[in-house]
């Protein structure tokens, strides 16, 4: 089959690669028809390469047909239109019966002190072969793949795996009051999805934050009231700014959709580029015990919530020995969320909303749809930010 495989930093290609098979009575396989490029997907193009190896599946974002089914796996039969979450989860340990299926006892990768595997995400999440493929082996088939129903554009669904759970977690760890404040920091994929959502649940005013123009007139057509974080000259302006609209206070809540590779530390950015020239073995240790992230964002984040508001981080961080601003998160008495998307935890709350009236505007968020084959090149145009390019979908 033809499948998007990671070679090295900036380094993906399409190549053939051998067919998954049903390895376990839990497996199953499907017939991948829609896969999204995800920003987290740019974090392995770039900072987190230490921890890929050369041969390496990419992608996470996937839905399709059911091909094949092992004996264990009673709720799927071939001929199924799936969704698979992110993450490989069983179902019945006592993380998944939590709602916390990023944390399965049953898949979390103990060698390397992580949470539940994932699909297409380093060796720290157990290298599990990805969904930017013709087909993809799903492991814990019993539990974790969504039945859609058939007819509408897989548009409609493929948000399932990442983008709607995560916005949606987002929003809800944000703890937004009844006609409050939520400010989005970072309008790609998540941040907008988490703009939308929240003017559904009722956030009386949501502020979008990006440098893009692109994304700051998509989220304005949404109603939200965005800002263009390089109009301003200093951090100081852009809180003014922010309090000028919440009564002087500050936003209630904080959504940090942009994670490790912000706009903010030299120093970091710095360190960063460093480890991805040291040998493999080297950098990975490195960043294990001192990586540090570009802290910008999050400490805006900081500053921009009001005191006794919520940050919610849904951003991907990465680093180890991060200076964390603690004195004014404990002045200003934070709350602070964050995470993996516990999909399955937020399925059944949104798949009502998708509809042939289409509440979230599913239906026409991905900007661009791409063959498998053009991967190397939607990756370099979707870290450059090029185009217009906010949500890519991958059509094998």
């Amino acid at each position: 089959m033809r499948a998007t495989v990671w070679h090295g930093k900036r380094d993906v290609r399409v190549e053939n690669v051998p067919d998954p098979t049903i390895q376990e009575d839990t497996d199953a396989v499907i017939r991948v028809t829609t896969s999204g490029l995800c920003g987290s997907d740019l974090h392995l193009y770039e900072v987190l390469t230490p921890f890929m190896t050369p041969g390496d599946i990419l992608g996470h974002e996937p839905m399709g047909v059911v091909e094949e089914v092992g004996s264990a796996v009673t709720n799927l039969k071939p001929g199924d239109r799936v969704v698979v979450p992110f993450q490989i989860a069983c179902g019945h340990c006592w993380m998944c019966r939590q709602g916390l299926p990023t944390q399965c006892e049953t898949t979390q990768v103990t060698e390397h002190g992580m949470g539940a595997r994932l699909f297409g995400y380093t060796k720290l999440y157990g290298a599990v072969p990805g969904a930017q493929a013709e087909y993809l082996r799903v492991p814990q088939a019993q539990f974790g793949p969504i039945k859609v129903p058939e007819g509408p554009a897989d548009d409609r669904f493929v948000y399932l795996s990442d983008v709607l759970p995560t916005a949606w977690q987002a929003v809800k760890y944000a703890e937004v009051p009844k006609g409050g404040t939520l400010l989005v920091l970072g309008l790609g994929p998540i941040g907008a999805m988490s703009c939308r959502i929240a003017r559904h649940l009722g956030a009386g005013q949501v502020i979008g934050v990006d440098l893009v123009a692109e994304r700051l007139d998509r989220v304005r057509r949404d109603g939200v009231v965005a800002l263009d974080l390089s109009s301003f000259d200093s951090s100081d302006a852009l809180e003014s700014a922010v309090r000028d609209l919440t009564d002087g206070r500050g936003a209630d809540s904080v959504i940090d959709a942009v994670g490790t590779e912000a706009h903010g530390s030299q120093i970091a950015k710095v360190a960063q580029t460093a480890a991805g020239l040291l040998p493999s073995t080297w950098a990975e240790k490195l960043m294990q015990v001192a990586g540090v992230d570009r802290l910008g964002a999050f400490e805006l984040a900081v500053r921009l919530v009001r005191r006794g508001g919520t940050i919610s981080i849904s951003g991907v961080y990465g680093g180890m020995a991060d200076p964390l601003p603690m004195l004014t998160m404990f002045d200003k008495q934070l709350q602070l969320r964050m995470g993996q998307a516990n999909v399955k935890r937020w399925a059944d709350d949104i798949l009502p909303l998708l509809t042939d009236e289409d509440p979230l505007g599913v239906d026409s968020f991905a900007t661009h749809h791409v063959p498998l084959d053009e991967a190397p090149d939607a990756y370099a145009t979707f870290q450059k930010k090029e185009d217009g390019a906010i949500k890519m979908l991958f059509r094998p």
